[in-house]
């Protein structure tokens, strides 16, 4: 990272200490402006909006909106910022949508003491960077493949949410005014465009085990 360039950097946490100890890593480093802290999603997209940092460095999970939400709006809306989500989540799914959505960094939690600045550094020229234990997460066997969401329709992401919430086809049919029939095509669909078909697991467990990631679409 050249030594005349200040990183303007949104951190944004729902853990305190977490938010406070990344705060004060980052201002070690000298080189980094810190824009704004804060606990909450709908805080964190507001502050990114109203003043748009180089890097927005994001829980995956907060209150209100999800990091990756929040990486989806601002691409709407093309901004320039950069994104680099931290997750204790290792699972396929995430990481999948986290590269359709462009993600420019995604650091486990564990890892960010080591590798923050690598990754800053790396997001700064323009490069991605991923923590290195998670690399071998999308080489994974098939029972753990990736799988982009984004090749789903707006019905059928609705449908793969009441899925993932534990709902029968029943009440999703009932949920939806539409026949269990056309619910259970919808799945199959799924299945197919997902490339989830031969998996030990049916799509309902599946989708449960990804909920935090398939609620987030």
């Amino acid at each position: 990272m050249p030594e005349s360039k200040v990183v303007r950097i949104v951190i944004a946490d729902d853990h305190p200490l977490l938010l406070q100890g990344l705060k004060d890593l980052l201002l070690q480093r000298g080189g980094i402006e810190i824009l704004g802290a804060v606990s909450d999603g709908a805080a964190a997209l507001k502050l990114i909006l109203d003043n748009p940092p180089d890097i927005a460095l994001l829980d995956i999970e907060m209150p209100y909106l999800s990091g990756l939400s929040i990486a989806d709006e601002c691409r709407k809306k093309q901004l320039e910022t950069k994104f680099i989500l931290l997750s204790y989540h290792k699972e396929p799914a995430f990481i999948a949508q986290a590269k359709s959505l462009n993600i420019a960094g995604y650091l486990l939690k564990e890892d960010t003491s080591t590798e923050i600045f690598k990754c800053i550094d790396e997001v700064m020229k323009g490069n991605s960077y991923y923590s290195l234990s998670i690399l071998s997460t999308t080489h994974t066997t098939d029972s753990k493949k990736t799988v982009n969401l984004d090749l789903l329709s707006s019905s059928e992401k609705k449908i793969l949410k009441l899925v993932a919430s534990q709902c029968s086809s029943q009440m999703i049919a009932e949920r939806l005014h539409i026949s269990a029939r056309t619910v259970e095509k919808h799945r199959s669909n799924i299945i197919n465009k997902l490339n989830l078909a031969g998996q030990s697991n049916s799509l309902s467990l599946w989708a449960v085990e990804q909920k935090a990631v398939i609620m987030a679409l």
